[in-house]
């Protein structure tokens, strides 16, 4: 019952970091440069690192929500609004 409990807490720590990624890049971007890709890569990661909570007990919650949102702020990093914000900053 426990390891059900934490596999839905990190279900639904995956849905809402992918959806406060998705209206951020909709609010950031315009229609024609949302990165489709991005959010595609953000939701095949999220799905990978549930289904190794599922499968392996050892792995602690914290650890699996640790290392999807360093995932996540990694995806994010490489979007073209930060990168574009980046280069200003830097010239």
């Amino acid at each position: 019952m426990k390891k059900m409990i934490q596999t839905m807490f990190l279900v639904a720590f995956v849905i809402l970091t992918t959806a406060s990624f998705s209206l951020a890049q909709y609010n950031a971007t315009n229609s024609n440069t949302f990165p489709y890709f991005h959010l595609g890569c953000l939701i095949v990661g999220g799905l990978i690192i549930v289904s190794l909570k599922q499968k392996y007990t050892k792995l602690y919650l914290s650890e699996a929500i640790g290392s999807f949102a360093l995932y996540a702020f990694l995806v994010a990093l490489f979007t073209a609004p930060v990168v574009d914000a980046l280069k200003t900053l830097i010239s």
